[in-house]
């Protein structure tokens, strides 16, 4: 860990309480020099950092993205996390595409202040804006075999449900198969892929990226997308900070992750389901269909009844529903 890394976290830790040149120097082992160099080098960054001649340091909560900011919030039976904060990304499932190859480690997370390029499932844009948003992927290393792999998008849906839920005092909804919704406007989506090994024939990587709209207001997304997106705290102050809900969305997941093969989680997508019950109309194999949905079974699938009384099973990478009712 850096000299400014390790200031930084004390920091945090001790906020909002001062804390002395002098008593960070002999914590950390560093010379008052140093410490004086790295404050400065944060303040620099941005961080919000008061300093006293009588008291010393304080750092003020900001919502300015961190490595640290976010290992302080995670608790302490997830993994050990691999973080990496860009200022900026034309896309951090690329990012984490590139870290695989490159082979960085199981568990590793980029996270960026915005995405230059974002998008969705089938090459769909969304809007993006420095400082308002999340942007991020997590890089999994499973080595199992495709029929062994767990729903990690289904999974990724109830994780950053709940973290919503919890820090904001609201209640999501999830449209199937990958997009979180409030008040019925979308206000993030997920995209999960998968790599495998030629030789082995397992699945090897898989990547599961995230776009939520934090804190943009209502009136600065384009005017196409203002009817059908909206943020988490498009008219009100945010409750937590973006490291904080980053924190808590992957403090989510690491925990139903560890409690496979349960599928409890599988009942707590389809009660945040909005999908089901409803008309739904959907394009498969250049076909256009409608029915209503009337599940989602165990692989996080869709089932569809027609109006002929025929049944059809949707996969997350194979449809896309245009229309629900």
């Amino acid at each position: 860990m850096s000299t400014k890394s390790q200031v930084l976290t004390l920091l945090m830790k001790q906020a909002p309480a001062f804390l002395s040149g002098e008593e960070m120097a002999q914590e950390l082992s560093l010379s008052r020099t140093a410490i004086w160099k790295a404050i400065n080098e944060l303040k620099k960054e941005g961080h919000l950092i008061v300093s006293s001649r009588n008291k010393g340091y304080r750092y003020e909560r900001s919502d300015l993205l961190s490595a640290e900011g976010i290992h302080l919030a995670l608790d302490s039976a997830v993994p050990s996390l691999s973080i990496t904060v860009l200022d900026s990304s034309e896309s951090t499932m690329k990012d984490a595409k590139l870290a695989a190859i490159n082979g960085a480690p199981n568990n590793t997370l980029i996270v960026a202040d915005i995405q230059e390029a974002p998008k969705g499932r089938f090459g769909r844009p969304f809007f993006s804006k420095a400082g308002s948003g999340i942007y991020m992927s997590m890089l999994l290393r499973p080595n199992q075999r495709f029929e062994e792999m767990a729903q990690y998008t289904v999974i990724m849906a109830v994780a950053a449900a709940r973290a919503i839920d919890e820090l904001a005092q609201v209640t999501t909804e999830i449209k199937w198969v990958n997009d979180i919704y409030l008040n019925g406007k979308k206000i993030g989506g997920i995209l999960s892929e998968a790599m495998s090994d030629v030789e082995s024939g397992q699945i090897s990587n898989v990547i599961i990226g995230m776009g939520i709209n934090f804190s943009l207001s209502q009136n600065e997304f384009p005017k196409e997308l203002q009817e059908k997106a909206t943020s988490l705290f498009a008219s009100s102050s945010p409750t937590c900070t973006r490291n904080e809900l980053i924190a808590a969305i992957w403090n989510q997941f690491y925990q139903i992750v560890g409690q496979l093969p349960s599928e409890d989680f599988l009942d707590e997508y389809r009660q945040k389901s909005f999908v089901l019950d409803k008309k739904v109309y959907f394009t498969q194999a250049g076909t256009e269909y409608e029915g209503t949905a009337i599940a989602i079974n165990e692989r996080g699938e869709l089932i569809v009844k027609l109006s002929n009384g025929a049944e059809k099973i949707l996969s997350s990478g194979e449809i896309s529903l245009t229309m629900i009712k």
